[in-house]
């Protein structure tokens, strides 16, 4: 199953827009956002992406909570299974502990991929470009033996996103 992630995307509609496009054109089955969604209209978007999605709640996302029963929105650490995957979804890295075997979070607005212990750390950096020229977002490709994680940036001036880097992890057998 291939998995879009974005995070960090605060006022840029138009960013977010264009990587959400991206993250569907390159066969994303299911899109996640780790929080700082910050305007309603990023969680149009994912609706209007037709794919399935959830967004957690970041630290400048509490005026969202009006839209709660509208969109897939969950409160940190939220858990969830995916391609027989358990996945804890947070937006703060406060909760870094290995009780799922992907850990997804935002915040830092610096993609960073780690597996450690059989689980799968990883931030897909900022969309917003805000702390730097670039916005970044992640396509996590989840296989029965292995996770490949490919990151995606985008310069300010340059027309698509283009493939930066790609990280493979043997997953652990499962007794």
């Amino acid at each position: 199953m291939k998995i879009g992630i974005l995070s960090d995307t605060h006022k840029k509609v138009k960013k977010a827009k264009t990587a959400l496009d991206f993250l569907v054109q390159n066969g994303a089955e299911f899109i996640i956002h780790a929080g700082d969604i910050v305007e309603k209209e990023v969680l149009d978007l994912l609706e209007a992406c037709k794919k399935k999605y959830i967004a957690v709640y970041g630290n400048n996302d509490a005026h969202l909570v009006t839209y709660h029963n509208k969109y897939h929105l969950v409160q940190e650490p939220y858990y969830f299974k995916l391609s027989n995957t358990k996945f804890k979804l947070m937006h703060l890295p406060f909760y870094m502990s290995r009780d799922a075997e992907v850990v997804i979070f935002g915040h830092t607005h610096q993609f960073e991929v780690e597996f450690a212990g059989g689980t799968l750390f990883l931030n897909p950096g900022e969309v917003c470009a805000r702390n730097k020229p670039i916005s970044e977002c992640a396509m996590l490709e989840v296989l029965e033996e292995k996770f490949i994680v490919k990151y995606y940036t985008q310069k300010e001036k340059q027309e698509q996103y283009m493939l930066t880097k790609t990280f493979s992890y043997e997953r652990q057998k499962s007794e």
